[in-house]
């Protein structure tokens, strides 16, 4: 099985830069030094990855402390979309 790309989304970008500098750094090291290095080998297993109900297409939630990453996958091409990143209070309404 080949790794999976990355690729972040206009959405995913603009709701990082949203974040307050000092979270923003902590989300970017886990995202780079965790999140992303394990997405690229299994992006449906691990202890914060969670699939939501109802959404087509198919999207997965990864957690980060109180934020929540949102991302959806394209098998046949091997790339995963970060479509979204959120506070928690906010990312489940």
């Amino acid at each position: 099985m080949s790794e999976y790309k990355i690729f972040e989304t206009d959405e995913f970008q603009k709701q990082l830069r949203k974040i307050t500098s000092a979270q923003r750094k902590v989300i970017e090291k886990k995202l780079s030094e965790y999140v992303y290095p394990q997405l690229k080998s299994a992006p449906y297993y691990g202890p914060n990855i969670k699939k939501l109900k109802g959404y087509e297409p198919e999207t997965w939630r990864y957690r980060i402390g109180n934020y929540r990453v949102f991302y959806s996958t394209d098998d046949e091409e091997s790339i995963i979309y970060m479509l979204t990143v959120d506070d928690r209070k906010d990312a489940h309404r």
